[in-house]
């Protein structure tokens, strides 16, 4: 976890979320498998983060407009920047991120920046899977990475494809 100054929680339908903020945008969205809510201090970008959320979990918001300040290195930034560009019910391979960011050689750092994305489903990590169509490595369970493909597909209005 950060040190933002502002933290809550959502409940969702893949479990507890945690959310955190600074003055700048949303520092962590993170699953939170203990059930702990510990100190809670909203914020009114953090009340508009959980609206936001709720309409992507009931199927209306293929987006999100939130500012985001997630901690990274220029390359993991550089690497959720691009999975920004993913859209809602489409996939991408970790070799076609690769090749996005200009170098089929970044594989594996690609696949290691998507790992340690702070910010999950608003930069949309589980959206990236394994070149032979397999789900692959979430931080979050792969059983919430297909629950969360599975959604955007039903909500996009295509079957899933992988």
């Amino acid at each position: 976890m950060s040190n933002s100054p502002f933290v809550d929680y959502f409940s969702s339908p893949v479990g507890i979320i945690r959310i955190e903020a600074d003055e700048a945008g949303i520092t962590v969205v993170s699953f939170n498998d203990n059930d702990e809510r510990k100190t809670v201090k909203s914020s009114a970008l953090l009340n508009y983060t959980k609206q936001q959320l709720q309409e992507y979990f009931e199927g209306t918001r293929k987006t999100f407009e939130l500012p985001l300040h997630g901690q990274g290195t220029a390359f993991q930034q550089k690497v959720w920047n691009e999975l920004l560009h993913i859209d809602f019910g489409i996939t991408a391979t970790y070799l076609q991120m690769a090749k996005r960011l200009g170098d089929v050689k970044v594989i594996r750092a690609a696949a290691s920046a998507n790992g340690k994305n702070p910010i999950a489903i608003i930069i949309p990590c589980h959206r990236v899977i394994g070149a032979d169509g397999k789900l692959t490595g979430y931080a979050g369970g792969l059983h919430r990475k297909q629950w969360l493909l599975e959604h955007e597909a039903k909500h996009a209005g295509h079957p899933l494809l992988f």
